[in-house]
């Protein structure tokens, strides 16, 4: 049996919207169109992969395991068309994800030296993209920051750097040149706890289940927005920080918080020279020991 790719992006629709009429309007399709493509995936898999009851529509443990293993099939294989686009094209190309705040100049200049030929793309990422560019193929390398789920990835580190904490100006701690996770206990974090374990470890609104909802946020200007606005703090590595300076925001030095690993990631499966190459070309320029790393200003 052949997997229909098609019915499969359906199926992840109607998987995540757990609504069909949603799906449809996201597919742009009618609603009786999907159902039967629903339908005839089931078919084809020997396996119902919803359970279309009272409580709604809900995933079955077979849908569950569909679920998961079609994410990283479809964008396998939207990543092989795009490459298959670009090869067709007869120009021999390498596209670079990276994140505001880290510079990859040194690393381009040292590929294109061995490399005249090839045309090196930019593509900016940011916290919820760097990971998914190289998964569904609209970057060969990305430079992230960890954690991430490395599953199916090779990665090079590269360097650490600190992080800073961002407050509003008018905050009681603004006229502080650094401060100490304690100080940070009872403030709201604007991102997942996880990120930050030195503060979930002592925050208050941790405790008790008290931690109000945080809004789901994008983009580094989205999360400055809120602080600015006195809606909670978040914690940033010093490069992005310095990269989105503003009046209204003030970065704080934390003594006892962790830094940030960056690291050059791409596709496991991958075996392009190109890439190689140019996983070389950034150890050899933007990898710097411990001792090198900038630090914020301290007392």
């Amino acid at each position: 049996m052949d997997l229909d790719l098609r019915k499969l992006r359906y199926f992840v629709a109607v998987a995540q919207e757990l609504h069909f009429g949603r799906a449809a309007e996201r597919l742009h399709i009618a609603q009786p169109v999907l159902s039967r493509q629903i339908r005839s995936l089931e078919d084809d898999l020997g396996a119902e992969v919803f359970d279309r009851g009272r409580r709604g529509t809900l995933l079955t443990a077979a849908g569950e395991q569909l679920l998961e293993d079609a994410l990283p099939l479809l964008a396998s294989a939207q990543a092989l068309t795009r490459r298959v686009k670009s090869a067709a094209q007869g120009t021999q190309s390498l596209t670079v994800g990276f994140m505001p705040g880290i510079t990859v100049t040194p690393a381009m200049v040292a590929f294109t030296t061995h490399h005249p030929d090839v045309h090196v793309r930019l593509l900016r990422t940011t916290w919820a993209d760097h990971v998914e560019v190289l998964l569904d193929g609209r970057a060969d390398v990305s430079i992230v920051r960890l954690p991430i789920d490395s599953n199916g990835l090779q990665m090079r580190p590269l360097f650490r750097e600190p992080r800073v904490v961002m407050v509003p100006a008018g905050h009681a701690l603004a006229g502080r040149t650094s401060v100490s996770i304690k100080d940070l206990a009872a403030e709201h974090l604007l991102q997942d706890p996880d990120a930050v374990p030195e503060w979930r470890d002592v925050a208050l609104e941790l405790r008790g289940r008290r931690r109000p909802e945080v809004p789901v946020i994008h983009q580094v200007e989205e999360k400055l927005e809120m602080v600015a606005a006195g809606a909670g703090i978040c914690v940033l590595p010093l490069s992005t920080a310095g990269f989105y300076t503003r009046p209204d925001v003030i970065p704080l030095r934390v003594e006892d918080l962790g830094p940030n690993q960056v690291t050059l990631a791409w596709v496991a499966a991958r075996r392009s020279r190109l890439i190689h190459d140019f996983a070389q070309a950034a150890a050899d320029t933007l990898a710097r020991p411990h001792a090198e790393e900038s630090q914020p200003p301290s007392d």
